[in-house]
C-alpha cells in the first residue's frame, strides 16, 4: 500500500513566518494525529515548528533578496549595480575632479628706467603648484602660468616714499585648477599573474596619471582590453597648417595597457593576461585583417574598418611581471572639493623657474618668491556628491540607450552627466533643439552645485570640459552651445489638520522633517513642480488628518537667484502643477526658511 504522504501537496506560496506556521501545524494534525497533539504556544511541537517557520522565512527572504539583487530596476545595494552597470558598458566615474581660474599676484621690482616692471624677475608657475582652500582642499595648476606674458595686468604696488618713483610692480595672472593632490604609489611585481589586479589606497581617486614599470616602459589606460591602439594628439609644428590644425591625431599602438574600475570606496587597475614573452609582432597590421563584414553573410554587402584591431594579438595585452610598477594619480583632499569665490587663498607648493636665474639677485629672486599670492574671484565648482543608486540606474540605462554616442536629446544628457570624473561633472543638465537656428544646433542648459548645496551657474572652464567631451561624441553635422540653467527659487506655505491627541508642534516637526529630506534631491531643469505631491507629503505624515491648502510663490532677495519669474501664469488651471520652461531649474533653496506652515 503506497504511503499517503506521497500525495502531499505543498503550498508554495507560503513564504513568510506565519503561513508557513500554519502548514506545518495542517501537515502535522493530517498525517502525524498520533505523535504530535501538543500545539499550545509552550508545548514541544510549537517549538519545533516556530524553529522551522523562522528559517524558512529567513531563506525565503534571501531567495527573494537575491532575486532582486540579480536585475538592475530592483537591485539595492550600491555595488551590485554598479555590477550590472559593467554588463552594459557603463563605466562609474567614481569622485569627480573640480575646476575653476585662480587669479596669481607676484611683485616684481621696477626696470632700471622706472617705466615698468622688471620681467626678467618675472617667473614661470609650473603646472603642479598647488594651492589651498579654506576647508582644507588642496587645488593643482593645470598649466604653466607665465607672469612676463604681456596680456597680464600690471600695477604700481609701490613708490619711493620722496620721489614718488615706482620701486615694484604687481603683476595678476590667471591659471586653471583642478581639485586633488598628485600622489605616488609603488608597486613589487612578482612572477606574471594573468588579469593582474592593483588597488590604488584611499577613496578618493579622481584620475590615474600614469603607470610606468622600473625598465621605463609605460601602461596605458584604455576602455578595454581588447582595445589594441589608442590616439594620441601631437602638436603640429608645421606653420602652414598649425592655424587649421594645432594637433595631429596619429594611431598609437599598446601592447601594455590596463583598465581602471571604480567603486563606491576602491580604485582598481586591471592588466591583462599575456606575458612579455607571449607578446605579439607590434608592427601594424594588414589592412584586409582590420576591415570587418558588417551583415554577418556569406558575400559582401558592405564593410567598416575596426581601428582597435591595428596590431595583432590574443592575450588582451602584456601584463607587468618581475618589475616595479610606480603609479602617479590624482585624489581629491577633501569629501567637498568645491570652494566658494575668495575661499582659496593660501599657496602650498609654488614650483617657480626662473629665466637666467644665475644673472639675477639671489635676494630679489627669494622677495619675488615671496610675495606669491593666491586667490579666486569665481567659485571652484562641481558635482560632488556621488549618484544616488535611482540616479546611478538612469545614468546606466542612458548609457545603453546612447552606445558611447550623441544622436538623440537622452544621448546628450547621458553623456554630460557620465563624464569621466577627471573632466569634472554638473548637476543636472536639459538638453533642447535650438528653434531658432535653421541648423542641427543643440542648447544644453546646464547648472553645479555649490559647497553648502545650493543650485549656481557653471564656471566657464567647466563648460569648455563639457563641449570638448561631447564634441568627441557628436554627430558631425551638429553644433553644441553650453548654457546656465536658470534658477527659480520657491517658498511654500501650507495648512493643515493634526489629530485631536497630537501635539501640533511636534507634528509640524514632523513635516518640516519630511520636507527637508523631500528637497534634499533636486529636481531637473525643465522638471514641473508638483504641488500635488506636496500635498500627498503632508498628508502623509504621521498625525496629519488632512492638508487644507498649499501655496507656492517665489522667493527673491538677499541670497536667492536673481531670475525673473510669475508662478501664477506657469501654474496649470488646476493648480496641481507649475510647469518649468526648458532652460528653467526650480530650487527650494532653505527648506527650514522656505517652507511656513500652520497646524490646527
Amino acid at each position: 500500500m503506497a504511503d499517503k504522504r506521497e500525495n502531499v501537496k505543498v503550498n508554495y506560496l507560503s513564504r513568510d513566518f506565519g503561513t508557513i506556521k500554519n502548514d506545518l501545524i495542517e501537515h502535522a494534525r493530517r498525517y502525524y494525529p498520533d505523535t504530535f497533539r501538543d500545539f499550545t504556544d509552550a508545548g514541544f511541537g510549537a517549538l519545533m515548528i516556530d524553529a522551522v517557520s523562522y528559517i524558512g522565512d529567513v531563506l525565503s527572504f534571501y531567495l527573494d533578496y537575491q532575486a532582486n539583487e540579480s536585475f538592475l530596476v530592483t537591485a539595492n545595494e550600491y555595488g551590485n549595480v554598479l555590477k550590472h552597470a559593467e554588463t552594459v558598458g557603463y563605466r562609474h566615474s567614481g569622485p569627480r575632479s573640480t575646476y575653476g581660474d585662480v587669479k596669481l599676484y607676484i611683485l616684481v621690482p621696477s626696470n632700471s628706467s622706472n617705466t615698468g616692471p622688471d620681467l626678467s624677475y618675472a617667473p614661470i608657475l609650473r603646472a603642479g603648484s598647488t594651492f589651498k582652500g579654506g576647508n582644507g582642499s588642496l587645488f593643482s595648476l593645470l598649466t604653466d602660468v607665465d607672469f612676463a606674458d604681456t596680456n597680464n595686468e600690471v600695477v604700481v604696488a609701490t613708490t619711493n616714499a620722496s620721489t614718488g618713483v615706482p620701486t615694484q610692480y604687481a603683476i595678476k595672472a590667471t591659471g586653471q585648477v583642478v581639485s586633488g593632490e598628485l600622489r605616488i604609489e609603488t608597486y613589487t611585481i612578482g612572477s606574471f599573474t594573468k588579469f593582474r589586479s592593483l588597488e590604488i589606497p584611499g577613496s578618493a581617486t579622481t584620475e590615474v596619471i600614469s603607470v610606468v614599470d622600473s625598465e621605463g616602459r609605460e601602461y596605458y589606460e584604455v576602455d578595454h582590453l581588447s582595445q589594441n591602439t589608442i590616439y594620441v594628439p601631437i602638436t603640429n609644428t608645421d606653420t602652414t597648417t598649425n592655424v587649421q590644425a594645432p594637433t595631429i591625431v596619429k594611431p598609437f599602438v599598446v601592447p601594455r595597457r590596463y583598465i581602471v574600475r571604480k567603486t563606491q570606496t576602491q580604485t582598481t587597475l586591471i592588466f591583462g593576461y599575456g606575458s612579455d614573452d607571449q607578446l605579439s609582432s607590434p608592427s601594424l597590421a594588414e589592412a584586409r585583417d582590420v576591415v570587418l563584414d558588417l551583415h554577418s553573410k556569406t558575400y559582401i554587402t558592405d564593410s567598416a574598418m575596426d581601428p582597435t584591431i591595428l596590431i595583432k594579438g590574443d592575450k588582451f595585452g602584456v601584463g607587468p611581471s618581475n618589475t616595479t610598477l610606480t603609479v602617479t594619480y590624482r585624489a581629491n583632499t577633501s569629501e567637498n572639493s568645491n570652494a566658494t569665490s575668495n575661499s582659496i587663498n593660501e599657496v602650498a607648493g609654488a614650483i617657480l623657474e626662473f629665466a637666467n636665474r644665475t644673472q639675477l639677485s639671489t635676494a630679489t629672486i627669494n622677495s619675488v618668491r615671496g610675495s606669491i599670492e593666491v586667490t579666486n574671484e569665481n567659485p571652484i565648482q562641481g558635482d560632488v556628491a556621488p549618484p544616488t543608486i535611482t540616479e546611478l540606474r538612469q545614468l546606466i540605462l542612458g548609457a545603453h540607450s546612447a552606445q558611447n554616442r550623441a544622436v538623440t536629446a537622452e544621448d546628450f544628457k547621458t553623456l554630460v552627466l557620465s563624464m569621466p570624473a577627471k573632466f569634472g561633472g554638473i548637476k543636472r543638465c536639459s538638453v533642447v533643439q535650438d528653434v531658432d537656428s535653421n541648423l542641427r544646433n543643440i542648447n544644453i542648459y546646464v547648472i553645479s552645485q555649490a559647497t553648502n548645496g545650493i543650485l549656481e551657474p557653471t564656471n566657464t572652464i567647466l563648460k569648455e570640459n563639457i563641449k570638448t567631451w561631447l564634441n568627441t561624441k557628436r554627430m558631425i553635422n551638429d553644433s553644441i552651445d553650453i548654457l546656465d540653467a536658470k534658477v527659480v527659487n520657491l517658498g511654500i506655505k501650507f495648512s493643515a489638520i493634526a489629530n485631536n491627541n497630537e501635539n501640533k508642534t511636534v507634528v509640524f516637526d514632523r513635516v518640516q522633517r519630511r520636507m527637508n529630506e523631500f528637497f534634499e534631491t533636486k529636481l531637473d531643469v525643465g522638471e514641473s513642480f508638483s504641488i500635488t505631491e506636496i500635498y500627498s507629503l503632508i498628508n502623509s505624515t504621521p498625525g496629519i488628518v488632512d492638508a487644507t491648502f498649499v501655496t507656492v510663490f517665489q522667493k527673491t532677495g538677499a541670497g536667492y537667484a536673481t531670475t525673473n519669474f510669475n508662478v501664477k501664469n506657469y501654474t496649470t488651471s488646476d493648480g496641481r502643477l507649475i510647469r518649468a520652461p526648458r532652460n528653467v531649474i526650480f530650487e527650494v533653496r532653505f527648506p527650514s526658511a522656505d517652507i511656513e506652515g500652520t497646524i490646527r
